[in-house]
């Protein structure tokens, strides 16, 4: 009797607040999805607005499916050989109790999945920066379901599912540095090398056509990520949930200083465009880090994350690789940066006991996360092109040149951002027929 009392004593029941916390973390994790659309969108020219904004977009519909069939099972179904996690009960998510809950915590998990789903929406998007101007929208939606199929469900099982090999080698990934952002940055780096550069790349100027929008975007994915990165430690009775959070903001905000700093002494300004990159910089570089650093630590890895990818961002020029919008640049450098500075500022009195090398704990983290980061872009950057060379060569997977010159936004989806055509535009009052003098008599009396 008294063991089995004990286990029942001890087995966690239902959270109401932790419930509550988890769902509105989902729902601003979704909201970095059109964040993230309003941040490219506003970096492209005018030609390619809602082609930016749809490519966003689109995940979520094509994500949201493949989940609900069988991309959750593969993720954190029953782990088979550490690569790929399988339930068939999860298939169609029909065997899954209401309130059953996920794996020891104390939300149902209906709740885990969802907010999960959220990150799976959000990673293939942040894949199309690469790509503006250029691919065909059939093309990127055939691409963003492979995949999520090849690439982001098996990699999200080998660093967060029961049994994924990175999970089990002790690779620290609190929300997602290696499993979203040098994820998407290296398949970004894969497809662009078979698919080439954009028609005028280094020549014609390419510049945002829309700094306020692409503000307003970063201010989103800020606001989002609140949720994306204290949201993952799945409730906050520990308090590790708010250490994330405190350290979110601290870490974006050094980034955004250490970017500018860069830019005023390269450039000799400080740009909006600037302060918007560094932000997302420090974001990326915080996601696997922040709930095992202290705040100190979060803003060195901050400091860092933006020098160096305000760098890193000129270095497509140098090697001669389209990337249109600076994924590799800032999503894939940001994840190295913040994957491997856990082995040198993690404190061991966060999210576990692992210190780094500052804090007594040798590098012994530091190797594992090595592992980690190697692994993950090494399989996402040759799969991915693998898959980007197959595409091309079947249905083909970038826009004919003339389309690309006049616009992929008339091309793919006959429709322009911005309309100044109609009434209350300057050319249309002028153009209006003046009222025949009748008339104006009839208004005067």
């Amino acid at each position: 009797m008294a063991p089995a009392i004990t286990l029942a004593a001890d087995a966690p029941t239902l959270s109401a607040a932790n419930t509550g916390f988890m769902l509105i973390c989902s729902a601003l994790v979704m909201l970095m999805t059109p964040g993230l659309a309003f941040f490219y969108g506003g970096m492209v020219r005018v030609k390619s607005t809602l082609n930016m904004l749809m490519m966003s977009f689109i995940s979520l519909g094509i994500v949201s499916v493949l989940w609900v069939l069988y991309g959750f099972s593969m993720a954190f179904g029953t782990d088979s050989g550490h690569l790929i996690g399988w339930n068939s009960d999860w298939v169609g998510l029909s065997d899954i109790g209401l309130t059953e809950l996920w794996d020891g915590y104390t939300i149902p998990v209906f709740v885990f999945l969802v907010f999960q789903l959220m990150f799976a929406v959000l990673t293939p998007a942040l894949i199309s920066g690469a790509l503006a101007d250029r691919v065909k929208f059939t093309a990127w939606a055939l691409f963003v379901a492979l995949w999520v199929t090849v690439v982001y469900f098996p990699v999200a099982h080998w660093v967060w599912g029961s049994g994924g090999w990175a999970f089990e080698l002790g690779v620290i990934d609190f929300a997602g540095g290696t499993a979203v952002h040098i994820n998407a940055g290296a398949a970004a780096l894969g497809v662009i090398l078979v698919i080439g550069k954009r028609i005028g790349f280094k020549k014609d100027p390419m510049r945002p056509h829309s700094l306020p929008l692409v503000m307003l975007g970063a201010a989103l994915l800020w606001f989002g990520w609140f949720g994306f990165n204290a949201g993952s430690w799945l409730g906050n009775d520990d308090g590790v949930g708010a250490l994330m959070f405190v350290n979110t903001q601290v870490a974006t905000g050094a980034a955004v200083l250490g970017w500018l700093a860069y830019e005023k002494i390269r450039h000799g300004a400080f740009t909006t465009l600037g302060a918007a990159s560094g932000a997302v910089s420090g974001l990326v570089a915080i996601t696997p880090a922040g709930g095992a650093v202290s705040p100190l630590g979060a803003i060195a890895i901050g400091v860092i994350a933006g020098v160096l990818c305000a760098m890193a961002v000129g270095l497509k020029y140098r090697f001669g690789y389209d990337d249109s919008l600076d994924v590799v640049g800032v999503h894939l450098v940001g994840g190295v940066i913040g994957s491997l500075l856990v082995g040198f500022f993690a404190t061991g009195k966060g999210q576990s006991d692992v210190a780094g090398l500052f804090y007594g704990g040798g590098l012994d983290q530091f190797w594992k996360q090595c592992a980690g980061v190697a692994g993950v872009l090494a399989y996402s950057l040759v799969v991915s092109a693998v898959l980007a060379l197959l595409l091309d060569k079947t249905i083909g997977m970038r826009v004919s040149e003339d389309d690309e010159v006049a616009g992929i936004d008339q091309a793919e989806h006959a429709e322009t951002a911005y309309d100044f055509s109609g009434a209350g535009g300057g050319a249309a009052r002028t153009a209006a027929p003046a009222p025949a003098p009748a008339e104006s008599k009839k208004v005067d009396a």
